[in-house]
């Protein structure tokens, strides 16, 4: 089986090495987190929002071992590891938005007709994040994906493979579901496997040009949804579409 290796740039140490997904490990996750999403969707958003300010704190304690461990995986000097100070605006100001983002649509009344659009849950959600900004640019999906009721696979850029395990170990900490919030450890082919099984409903993928135009993201056209961000791009909730 292969692995995915994360190699320091600043020694060319192994610093982390984790095998790939098999097949009935990936099914498993997905079979867990359809489960976990449905129980998940009939929380009030007061408690979603609740818990996505827990994870946040959660992550705040790291910061003395996240800022070195970053380092190492990526070679961003500690001066420069004050990631989760963005992470921590960017949290709060999605839980802030979150009650007017995902609140009913009512257009204008008409006379003897009622009309409203429902924000639903896309689904399960499947998060590619890059290693640039790798705490930002995750939470950036995960967190709205959450907060409006899906959840969330993640799979996060071999430099950065800690990471996710960080954010794994973090959610598992403020009582979300069993499989809500799951990392894998993917390759290119069985991320491109995965979209292309049709077993997530919304794909948001944040990478290069040379990704998203290519196998990573080419099947996102089969969804109901996809996001791809080949540079920088705000957050967003995600619900699902439906035909009125």
């Amino acid at each position: 089986m292969n692995d995915i290796v994360c190699i320091s740039p600043i020694d060319g140490s192994e610093v982390a090495r984790r095998p790939i997904a098999t097949d009935a490990g990936i099914a498993a996750a997905l079979a867990q987190a359809r489960q976990a999403q449905q129980q998940w969707s009939a929380v009030p958003l007061a408690e979603r929002k609740s818990r996505m300010l827990a994870f946040l704190d959660v992550m705040r304690a790291q910061n003395d071992e996240v800022v070195p461990e970053l380092a190492m995986q990526m070679g961003r000097p500690v001066r420069y590891g004050g990631e989760l100070r963005s992470l921590e605006e960017r949290v709060r100001g999605l839980v802030e938005l979150s009650d007017e983002a995902l609140a009913p649509v009512v257009p204008r009344e008409r006379a003897g007709i009622r009309r409203m659009i429902k924000r639903v849950p896309a689904g399960i959600v499947l998060v590619i994040a890059p290693w640039n900004y790798p705490y930002l640019t995750a939470v950036n999906a995960i967190v709205p994906a959450l907060l409006a009721g899906n959840a969330v696979i993640l799979k996060h850029a071999a430099q950065t493979l800690l990471v996710g395990e960080r954010l794994q170990s973090a959610m598992d900490l403020v009582g979300l579901p069993k499989g809500l919030f799951r990392t894998l450890t993917l390759d290119h082919a069985a991320t491109e496997k995965l979209i292309s099984s049709r077993s997530v409903d919304h794909v948001s993928f944040t990478g290069s040009v040379a990704g998203g135009a290519g196998g990573r993201t080419g099947r996102c056209r089969d969804l109901h949804q996809s996001r791809a961000g080949a540079g920088r791009e705000g957050s967003r909730l995600c619900a699902a579409r439906r035909r009125l």
